[in-house]
């Protein structure tokens, strides 16, 4: 069996909010038809998917409008036939071992312990996560993890899959091999595939349909992928929405200051703990690496070569496994020439990160708060910071959600957020992990610009991405890890 979806002005208001995440929606899905759906960043994208799932709550947690229905009964009363991917891998990480993760769903589901082991590695194969059953889930890669999500919902068999950004932490190979595996799957049971993807031109000629989510409610456009994409192309360019072979232009800043080292690794090895383990384990070795002011060093390479784990390295995060990370007197002044012996406090203004997972950085119970965290523990002037923080809002489209809690924007907000709030406290060098993650291509334009006025202001840049158009945009030099350069890369 699959799955029918009817909406019929359906809207959703989360608790505490004045604007709707969503509203208006009015649609059909057939069963066994594969949607591409597509919006600027806030435009209810992920709302959808998870009211489609049955897992937005109830009235404690939001207001609905309209009725939302699969196979003609409340998402609530369905579950089961729906299975989700949620934007960050983290959140549905469950258990200590893959395998177990992978068969968790189907033991709620009360499939037969034989026919959850047949699914289990047949699910991980699919996806190409080639790893034992019992390999810690806590050693996995942002990417792997993703990978992890897709083989526990894939393993469900449900008659809905719905995926929200399911690519988004995934090399371009790895990429190409789970839309690969989710095309084969939804062919293989009939399942009606609802996928939201910034990356549009990956799915463009595997869906049959393109639905838009206006971003002032309703539809913007609705049909077959070649037709919206030529009707509508202004409008959805406009709007923000990624239009196949469009990409925003990012003019280069002239750099105020560039050429001072700030950080040099020599023979770097780099590695965590893993659970249990009394030494960390080594997942890239031999990295040389300059971290220069005005200059962007971009970091690539497959899931799993350890780019994130390189990232918390030079942010002073991480001690070296081997080698050395010195930080010259430019950087470290008075303070020691290994970045991990810093305080936090001397990390502020020295060393910015930004985590792959917005969400490991959210602190506080609004949008503006989050964004003072940093200078008030430098204790610097209220009213610069007012300022300072009344730009980024404007520069990153978050003005209306100053007083919102962080923990319930968009995916695409949540990004634009802790970038800015790695920005506040102006440290030397900035690590960033993913930066665009989640952004339509309106807000991918404007953050790839403001990340290179940072440069050009004298900033130390390392960009850890596998968005080839941000490489493009920003990096003076690349890094890569576990895989040949790009090509044309300095």
């Amino acid at each position: 069996m699959t799955a029918r979806v009817d909406a019929r002005g359906w809207g959703w208001r989360h608790a505490g909010r004045s604007r709707w995440a969503v509203s208006g929606v009015d649609l059909v899905i057939q069963p066994g038809e594969r949607v591409l759906l597509l919006g600027a960043s806030g435009s209810g994208k992920s709302t959808l998917l998870r009211g489609l799932a049955g897992v937005l709550g109830d009235e404690e947690d939001g207001v609905a409008a309209g009725e939302l229905l699969v196979d003609g009964v409340r998402p609530a009363d369905a579950r089961g036939r729906a299975g989700l991917v949620l934007q960050d891998p983290d959140a549905q990480v469950v258990l200590a071992r893959v395998g177990d993760d992978v068969a968790f769903a189907c033991e709620n589901l009360g499939v037969p312990r034989d026919e959850i082991w047949r699914r289990v590695p047949r699910a991980l194969a699919s996806v190409g996560l080639h790893l034992p059953l019992d390999h810690s889930t806590s050693a996995l890669s942002g990417g792997q993890k993703q990978r992890l999500a897709l083989a526990g919902a894939l393993a469900m068999a449900p008659q809905l899959l719905l995926l929200d950004e399911p690519t988004a932490n995934l090399d371009p190979a790895g990429a190409l091999d789970v839309r690969d595996a989710v095309v084969a799957a939804a062919a293989q049971t009939g399942a009606t595939l609802v996928v939201v993807e910034h990356r549009v031109e990956l799915w463009a000629d595997h869906v049959d349909r393109v639905i838009v989510l206006a971003p002032d409610g309703g539809l913007l456009a609705d049909g077959r992928p070649v037709d919206v994409f030529a009707r509508h192309e202004r409008e959805l360019t406009t709007a923000g929405v990624w239009v196949p072979g469009v990409v925003p232009d990012v003019p280069r800043t002239a750099p105020r200051e560039e050429g001072t080292v700030l950080l040099h690794a020599r023979s770097l090895a780099v590695g965590r703990r893993a659970f249990g383990a009394r030494e960390p384990l080594a997942v890239a070795a031999e990295i040389d690496a300059v971290v220069s002011s005005g200059r962007a060093l971009a970091v690539v390479g497959p899931n799993g070569a350890g780019k994130s784990t390189l990232a918390a390295t030079l942010a002073g995060l991480l001690p070296p496994v081997d080698g050395t990370l010195t930080a010259t007197s430019e950087l470290a002044g008075s303070a020691h020439a290994a970045p991990h012996r810093w305080s936090s406090r001397q990390l502020l203004t020295r060393i910015g990160m930004l985590f792959q997972s917005p969400e490991h950085q959210l602190l506080t119970a609004s949008v503006r708060a989050e964004l003072q965290v940093g200078p008030r523990a430098l204790k610097a002037d209220p009213a610069a910071v007012a300022r300072a923080v009344d730009e980024l809002l404007e520069r990153l489209r978050l003005t209306a959600l100053a007083d919102v809690n962080p923990f319930t924007l968009s995916g695409g907000e949540k990004r634009r957020l802790t970038v800015a709030a790695s920005l506040m406290t102006r440290p030397r060098v900035l690590v960033l992990d993913e930066p665009t993650y989640g952004q339509d291509a309106r807000t991918w334009r404007e953050l790839a610009a403001l990340l290179d006025d940072v440069r050009a202001g004298g900033t130390g840049l390392v960009v850890v991405t596998h968005d080839h158009p941000l490489v493009a945009a920003l990096a003076d030099d690349v890094l890569a890890l576990g895989a040949v350069p790009l090509a044309g890369a300095s």
